[in-house]
């Protein structure tokens, strides 16, 4: 395969209409000359690296004697020949520790052994950097350092991920390869991030902390998004600010639901007002350069002091989120979790009225449609792949991570409610990490108590 067949983005980019740098053998000379010498150190180890190592091993001892095949991925087209910030898969990303600085169109072969057929040797191909003695150095938009910046030599990727390196042109496809395409695979692929290990836990706390600063930062500038008529949107400016300043970018669309917009599961127009006396869900965050995601969610009053509904609604949410992680530990199966979140839902809405006689029929479940916890990781939904078994029905295990986030949403023009609760929406979220004789909350330090929620968002706002 040559490099110009293995695609760095999904399309064609098309300069026909660009003006073009001049290519005569007097411009080429000139423009590869008088540059300063550029270090070639090669870095030190990253600490990802034997972790990535132990995973490669793991998943090619599922598959002995089978060539794997990992795609990073090419760049996703936006519009025309721009295209979106660049991330790789998280397959990759996880087997090879390259995070935020990997090279679009890199491929991970871990090829079996000549002999035995039982181990592997892993291969990283990528595209090299352009040396300045090529016209691609200045004029390739998709490669070229004058549009994209350095790019990493194969000797230092090698040496910081510890992990053999090739040119891509070296890397040729096989008719038996095993590639993510396979579901047996992919499956494989997303099991094994199911217990993170030492490095992942480390990622997740820090993914955490930079999250609740961004938290802290929009509390701060809630008079300011109360001023403008699209509030919304400065509340996902600001936390979007402190994910590119501590991390890589946001782990998913951050949601800026303030007022009856809390009651929309995935609002991400975030283009409302966010008014005095209305609550603001906002679900949010931080995605690493190792690419380790946070998931928080936090309904706070905008003013500061919740009203009596608004306190009754949260408080149950919070007793619902409390008895979920009660129950978590070891051995317990996964969904259980959610078990726990809605006996609290149904009892407190049946308590308040909410309810049609019990006939055997989840009616709570209006309110409350989604589930209460879901794996965390590369992915803000990561292991999506895994078997039901080893997922939802799965036994809970120590160092997995996952969210529990149970929430009650009155949409606003719901009859089945008193008007008074109508338009209220809230949801809890927290991170939590199983230990080898229970679990902690690795985003127990942001503010969850109704009390503690008040006294935040009146420090916040001075």
């Amino acid at each position: 395969m040559t490099e110009s067949e293995q695609a760095t983005h999904e399309v064609e980019i098309d300069n026909r209409n660009r003006s073009t740098t001049p290519q005569s053998d007097r411009f080429l000379d000139y423009i590869s000359s008088h540059w300063a010498e550029r270090s070639e150190a090669l870095p030190q180890a990253a600490r990802v690296a034997p972790f990535a190592a132990a995973r490669r091993a793991a998943l090619a001892g599922a598959f002995p004697g089978e060539r794997l095949v990992i795609h990073a991925g090419a760049m996703k087209q936006r519009s025309n020949d721009t295209f979106y910030q660049y991330r790789a898969h998280s397959a990759f990303a996880h087997l090879t520790g390259w995070g935020s600085e990997s090279e679009p169109g890199a491929v991970l072969v871990l090829d079996p052994t000549a002999d035995d057929g039982v181990g592997h040797e892993a291969t990283l191909y990528f595209r090299e950097r352009a040396g300045r003695d090529s016209d691609e150095f200045f004029a390739n938009p998709e490669i070229g350092e004058f549009w994209i910046g350095p790019r990493p030599s194969l000797a230092q990727v090698a040496a910081a991920l510890g992990i053999r390196t090739a040119p891509i042109a070296e890397f040729a496809a096989g008719e038996d390869d095993r590639t993510l395409d396979d579901p047996e695979l992919a499956r494989a692929a997303s099991e094994l991030r199911l217990v993170k290990d030492e490095y992942e836990l480390a990622e997740m706390q820090a993914a955490v902390d930079a999250t609740a600063r961004g938290f802290d930062e929009v509390l701060a500038a809630l008079p300011q998004a109360s001023a403008h008529p699209r509030g919304e949107r400065v509340v996902e400016g600001v936390f979007n600010q402190r994910a590119r300043l501590d991390g890589n970018t946001v782990g998913y669309e951050t949601i800026a639901a303030a007022g009856p917009h809390a009651c929309t599961l995935h609002w991400i127009r975030n283009d409302g007002e966010v008014r005095e006396g209305d609550l603001l869900l906002l679900d949010a965050g931080v995605e690493l350069d190792s690419l380790y995601t946070a998931d928080i969610t936090r309904t706070v009053p905008v003013s500061g002091s919740f009203t009596e509904v608004q306190r009754r609604v949260y408080e149950a949410v919070l007793e619902a989120a409390d008895a979920a992680r009660a129950i978590v530990r070891p051995g317990i199966r996964f969904g259980d979790v959610h078990d726990a979140a809605m006996a609290v839902i149904e009892r407190r809405t049946r308590e308040w009225g909410l309810l049609p006689e019990e006939d055997g029929t989840a009616y709570y479940r209006r309110y409350m449609v989604h589930g209460t916890s879901h794996h965390l990781g590369l992915d803000v939904h990561d292991c999506a792949q895994a078997r039901r078994e080893m997922y939802l029905d799965g036994i809970v295990k120590p160092g997995m991570v996952f969210t529990i986030e149970p929430g009650l949403y009155f949409q606003p023009d719901d009859l089945t409610v008193p008007e008074e609760y109508r338009g209220i929406g809230v949801r809890i979220e927290d991170d939590i990490v199983v230990t080898e004789d229970g679990c902690a909350n690795l985003s127990a330090a942001i503010p969850r108590t109704a009390d503690e929620v008040e006294a935040w968002v009146r420090e916040a706002r001075g």
